[in-house]
């Protein structure tokens, strides 16, 4: 879990925002991780094992980093059972320095770490016996909500996460082919990271290729010079005359079919009037796909780790609150508090923050996902507004 907090160095951008930044100082549960905790990084590296814990992470974006100090704080998380919020103990990234893509606005008011590692913050609500280990997110286009310990429902649709890299360090599925509209793609295959911290969908080059040119081909407008925007497949259309948008799906192991609901992006005039759509898929610069926040809107998502499978299903959202609940307390199934071998427990990877309108990936921007896979920690974005509760 990332904030930025009381000193915030290159954010002139952000000051005309109530950014409600977070000062340990002023907190009464707050305390800096030492460096002697297990779940520093830096380990021997310490001068002084009772020194603050720093951090320092990279992003895929081009030169967008974000580095500080640990810390340990109380997060005060609303339950569907209980009127009494429950209080659960969590290690915060305190962000004292940001770069690169953080300048322009990203994440303003922070990130919330979700991933496999120990020190995500569904790790530790699982650990601590609050919630089963699972979490999902339901996604509308102006809001969105976080269950954790939510293992959905049983009429969801699922498919099993696979090791990346040799690694089951992050929510990588495997996608057996691509269609658009009832024109499929066989032999397409490829692994996708789901990630509702990127802004915009991205595809391995020859999938997407494929992917783009059948679109092009079922779309009944008129194409918008390249130039114009950030993504490549774009095409002219008013608030009066939308034509028909072909479906793009995806196929994951087992037969499970992901629709997107929309896989456009609107372009919008200097009055606010629709303009115009594209594609809203990007060229992967790995042979490894992103399943964005574009493709995830509209479905209740569920990250379940105690059986390490993805789940889905269609939701409003709006729903939620009446919807069945999952008792407060650990997994009865008897499986590990982690999923993960010890040995893969302090590597997951860090994404690319979401960029809204920043789709076209820069040739000199990172491309050695690998490496990055090895050497940083996995931090989901939620670049929406965001209810918490416990399950």
């Amino acid at each position: 879990m990332g904030v930025w907090c009381s000193v915030i160095y290159g954010a002139s951008i952000m000051q005309d925002r109530d950014l409600g930044i977070y000062k340990p100082a002023e907190s009464t549960t707050s305390r800096h991780l030492p460096c002697s905790h297990e779940l520093c990084l830096l380990g021997s590296d310490c001068t002084n094992q009772k020194q603050p814990c720093p951090y320092n992470t990279k992003y895929l974006q081009e030169n967008t980093t974000s580095s500080g100090l640990l810390v340990e704080d109380i997060l005060h998380l609303d339950s569907r059972e209980s009127h009494a919020p429950v209080k659960a103990s969590v290690i915060i990234g305190c962000g004292r320095k940001q770069s690169g893509s953080y300048l322009d606005g990203i994440a303003p008011d922070g990130l919330l770490g979700l991933g496999m590692a120990d020190i995500s913050v569904p790790s530790f609500l699982a650990r601590a016996g609050l919630v089963r280990n699972s979490f999902s997110m339901c996604f509308t286009k102006d809001s969105g909500r976080i269950f954790f310990g939510d293992q959905g429902v049983s009429t969801q649709q699922s498919t099993p996460f696979v090791p990346l890299y040799g690694k089951l360090q992050t929510y990588t599925v495997n996608v057996d082919k691509s269609c658009v509209g009832h024109k499929c793609f066989e032999s397409t295959s490829f692994q996708a990271i789901v990630d509702s911290g990127t802004s915009f969908t991205a595809l391995p080059l020859d999938i997407y290729k494929a992917v783009a040119i059948e679109f092009d081909k079922q779309v009944n407008a008129s194409r918008l010079p390249q130039e114009a925007t950030s993504f490549d497949y774009c095409y002219s259309a008013s608030p009066l005359v939308m034509p028909d948008v072909p479906t793009v799906t995806l196929t994951f192991a087992g037969n499970k079919s992901f629709q997107p609901v929309n896989p456009t992006f609107l372009l919008h005039d200097e009055e606010g009037a629709v303009a115009g759509f594209c594609l809203a898929v990007v060229q992967s610069p790995e042979p490894i796909g992103i399943i964005a926040q574009n493709f995830l809107l509209g479905y209740h998502v569920v990250f379940d780790r105690e059986n390490m499978k993805l789940g889905w299903y269609r939701s409003e959202c709006h729903d939620l609150d009446n919807s069945t609940t999952v008792p407060l307390g650990p997994s009865q199934h008897n499986s590990p508090e982690d999923p993960l071998p010890s040995n893969e427990q302090q590597t997951s990877p860090a994404v690319t923050p979401a960029v809204a309108g920043r789709a076209r990936a820069s040739s000199s921007g990172p491309t050695n996902l690998h490496k990055l896979l090895a050497n940083s920690h996995l931090l989901l974005l939620l670049t929406m507004s965001t209810v918490f509760f416990i399950s």
